[in-house]
């Protein structure tokens, strides 16, 4: 910049008119309610228009990193390809800064004041000026600028805090909906009658898990039971969730056999998953008349049938996890009589998938395990003590790193 020089009381009204045009025109432009860019190029042309500063680069602080949004003036790269220099960081945080005294590169020559944009003690952008017409080098008018920055930067950061808070609403809403859709499609009733005993337990992860669970009567000897596990978390989970549940009972309602519910469902999820979702479940139906289970294991963990002498089946048959080709590559369904006073326990990944200081898992034989000592317990007691094992085995305590879901039936 060059020197000052004194400035005549006609001169400087002069210049006092200006510095309220700008004020005029940014203040107008806020009030009108314009985008971001909009803004920021009614800042370029007001700087140019009414100040008569002909170079202009304008870095922003957004999520803790430098963005150049404004990048004008002759001779002068494009400043939105160049990183800022940490040395402004280190050296401009409270006051202007002359170009020269930080020994910049030459690409940043034509550039001769930086202004740092302050609040709160924290710098959110930098102006850099040069070329400035000489009636408009003085402190007070750096000053001005620095004004003129601040009431734009604290503009937009107020537009942005406002539209985060609408965003964090927004979402807030979306998951209490998903909860509610979630809690909609676990089943009410379990059956517990002179021939079986059904319980469940969820434990979600995150807000909204991406667990399901269902019981449904086909007849009075009949009821099909159904543990699920949608890859991914959060609303598109849940909205998977509901289409399967919809899609599951529509199903039954048709009188469909338990391989063609599998199949149908599987045609479901391929037409409506996003971002290549999948669904492994197992599928089970029992007769009490017969004390046959039919099942189809999709892709899940292996349900685990206990006897009453601690013999144990695992259930693994059926086919591959769903949605991920539109036709099954091969479905099997299986049955398998049901000694008396067995034990069925079916769940999702999250109950075996739990490590200790060693790295080593729970698994599916620390379920085994718990399972023969503790076969006789009431069920809500026995799933209650078994979250209990996994919270002790657990280097995280309580902390899971995924949903926990149990389904268990005792057959009487």
């Amino acid at each position: 910049m060059s020197t000052p020089h004194a400035v005549s009381p006609e001169k400087r009204l002069f210049l006092k008119e200006r510095e309220l045009n700008a004020l005029l025109e940014i203040t107008q432009a806020i009030n009108l309610d314009p985008t971001e860019d909009s803004l920021y190029k009614i800042f370029q042309f007001t700087l140019l228009g009414q100040l008569n500063i002909r170079r202009l680069v304008l870095y922003v602080k957004e999520e803790n990193n430098w963005h150049c949004v404004v990048s004008f003036g002759a001779g002068l790269p494009d400043f939105r390809r160049i990183p800022l220099p940490e040395v402004v960081e280190q050296s401009c945080t409270g006051s202007p800064c002359a170009v020269a005294s930080l020994k910049l590169s030459r690409e940043w020559e034509k550039l001769e004041m930086v202004i740092p944009v302050v609040t709160n003690g924290e710098v959110l952008a930098y102006v850099l000026i040069g070329n400035v017409h000489e009636d408009y080098v003085n402190e007070e008018a750096t000053k001005f600028l620095e004004t003129l920055s601040n009431i734009l930067i604290g503009a937009i950061e107020n537009r942005r805090l406002a539209r985060q808070r609408v965003e964090a609403a927004a979402i807030r809403k979306e998951i209490e909906i998903a909860q509610e859709v979630q809690t909609m499609l676990f089943p009410r009733n379990l059956p517990n009658d002179s021939h079986v005993a059904v319980h469940a337990s969820y434990v979600p992860h995150t807000a909204i898990g991406g667990d399901y669970y269902d019981v449904v009567p086909i007849d009075a000897q009949r009821f099909l039971f159904c543990v699920a596990d949608v890859s991914g978390k959060g609303v598109p989970a849940s909205l998977l969730m509901s289409n399967f549940q919809a899609g599951l009972r529509t199903l039954l309602r048709q009188q469909a056999e338990l391989g063609t519910v599998v199949s149908e469902l599987n045609n479901l999820i391929y037409r409506n998953a996003v971002s290549e979702k999948f669904i492994t479940a197992f599928f089970g139906v029992y007769n009490r008349a017969t004390r046959e289970l039919e099942y189809v294991n999709a892709g899940h963990n292996s349900a685990i049938l206990l006897s009453d002498d601690n013999e144990h089946q695992l259930l693994s048959e059926g086919t591959t996890m769903l949605g991920i080709f539109e036709e099954l590559p091969f479905l099997h369904t299986h049955r398998v009589q049901v000694p008396l006073r067995s034990l069925l326990l079916t769940y999702t990944d999250g109950l075996t998938e739990v490590f200790d200081e060693a790295e080593g898992e729970f698994g599916e034989e620390g379920v085994l395990a718990f399972l023969r000592q503790n076969k006789y317990l009431p069920l809500p007691v026995l799933h209650r003590e078994l979250l209990n094992a996994i919270k002790e085995f657990n280097t995280k305590g309580a902390s899971f790193s995924d949903d926990i879901t149990i389904l268990s039936c005792r057959f009487k």
